[in-house]
């Protein structure tokens, strides 16, 4: 039997280890999931999913000590916001508990026209089916809820597959939610390689794909899926915030650290591009820069640990070329720009890389901020929406014609006012435009997607 090691992305050290999946046994999987919802195609009992999801809660809390621990031993996320992803998690699952109950149909008015009169028509959810869930590194718990737990609460058999990386807290959850006493079948962890998970994702029995991870991956899995499949997609962004001169930047500076530097900049909606115009922007970026350089950088199981290790030593390559590019380019280096250890890159600021760096239109998912001097709030707009990927941004002004100037024409499925472009509460719509994503995240949002209306129209003539 294929075993596949875990370890700490900081030192290599061993963590645990998951069984790998054969191809067959992923056909299982399928078989037991298909048949799971043919002999139940309205679900579980509401009030059985409501009970198994509070349990699972009731249990997370329990042991959420050791589950932030292995968060941040298996991905490298700092232990303190490892323990905040825990709660949010646990958070979560309550969400898809209380969503339950309205996750219901509605009446359709038939009397809007002569044709319609002595009808009455009402719609019903039902389980859409079979649900995969692929899952990405950087949130091995909090995503892994996003995507399970709304399945459970829709009534849906559910296979996932998380990131090689960071597969123990995926697995943690499903056997939580087990022993909450959901039924195996309903729930099903799979670890396996690439070619067995895209047989997985594209098998034609599979009603809904929840993917997070890369664009590149994304879109091809997309194009690959059996017709009928219905898909939610979630990929990066480059995402970009705006300094006005009316900002606050006691405010501004502190949310910035947070927002780019939070688990070394691997959030697909992390700070990345800082536009100021009308103030010293060189001031503004040292500013930052006397912050960043005081992030403690370390082994992400300590507590003063601030920024963690890539999760691969290969991004730190990257990250590094990356940087040295828009240095060579001439881009200013504040702070940082340097490796630290094979897996560990110094938190960095960069000031004024040109446009066409790969800092500036690429995601670089790395502890790396950009600062641009811009001639208006019309010139940082414009390079803001310059790339194909829209998520999340930001406005920092105390002036409502700068903010509703932002808000209104900058591209992004969510604008903040005064915050980093990485705030998010787990109820909130989630939606990357262009190539950041399809469809919309947000636990009663993808309730709502991995459900389907069924219509009756009664006559009364």
């Amino acid at each position: 039997m294929h075993r596949l090691e875990v370890t700490n992305p900081f030192d290599g050290s061993p963590v645990g280890e998951v069984k790998l999946s054969s191809a067959s046994e992923v056909d299982t999987a399928l078989a037991i999931a298909e048949k799971t919802h043919k002999a139940n195609k309205k679900g579980l009992p509401k009030h059985e999913r409501i009970a198994v999801l509070k349990k699972t809660a009731e249990i997370m809390k329990g042991r959420a000590d050791e589950l932030a621990l292995l968060i941040a031993s298996e991905g490298g996320k700092p232990l303190i916001d490892a323990k905040v992803e825990v709660e949010r998690a646990i958070d979560g699952v309550e969400t898809c508990a209380a969503e339950i109950a309205n996750n219901a149909g509605i009446e359709i008015p038939m009397d809007l026209t002569s044709a319609g009169e002595g009808k009455i028509a009402f719609t019903t959810k039902e389980p859409i089916g079979i649900v995969v869930a692929v899952s990405a590194f950087n949130h091995p718990l909090n995503l892994i809820v996003h995507q399970v737990a709304p399945a459970v609460a829709a009534g849906n058999p559910v296979i996932v597959k998380p990131a090689d990386d960071t597969p123990l807290s995926c697995e943690a959850f499903i056997k939580i939610l087990h022993q909450a006493g959901l039924s195996p079948e309903w729930a099903q962890f799979i670890c396996c390689d690439i070619s067995d998970a895209q047989k997985l994702v594209t098998d034609e029995r599979v009603a809904f794909f929840s993917f997070i991870g890369s664009a590149s991956v994304g879109w091809k899995l997309r194009s690959l899926l059996a017709p009928g499949t219905r898909v939610a997609l979630e990929h990066g962004g480059v995402a970009p915030v705006i300094f006005c001169p009316s900002a606050d930047r006691e405010l501004f500076v502190p949310s910035i650290v947070k927002g780019g530097f939070y688990h070394s900049g691997q959030v697909c909606v992390s700070v990345q591009r800082v536009f100021s115009f009308g103030a010293s922007t060189e001031e503004l970026a040292e500013s930052i820069a006397d912050k960043v350089s005081n992030l403690v950088v370390g082994n992400a199981i300590y507590a003063e640990t601030q920024c963690g290790p890539l999760i691969r030593n290969r991004e730190v390559d990257r990250v590094e070329a990356w940087v040295a590019e828009a240095v060579e380019a001439g881009a200013q280096v504040l702070c940082g720009g340097k490796r630290l250890t094979d897996s560990c890159y110094a938190p960095t600021v960069i000031l004024n890389p040109p446009e066409n760096c790969r800092v500036s239109t690429h995601e670089i998912f790395g502890p790396v901020i950009s600062v641009y001097e811009k001639k208006s709030l019309d010139d940082a707009i414009v390079q803001a929406n310059s790339l194909p990927f829209a998520f999340q941004a930001s406005v920092f002004s105390n002036d409502y014609a700068e903010i509703m100037e932002g808000f209104n024409r900058l591209d992004g499925s969510a604008i903040m006012v005064n915050d980093h472009s990485a705030f998010r509460v787990d109820w909130m719509p989630f939606a990357g435009r262009k190539s950041s994503g399809l469809g919309v995240g947000g636990i009663p949002h993808t309730i709502e997607e991995m459900s389907q209306s069924k219509m009756a129209v009664l006559s009364f003539n």
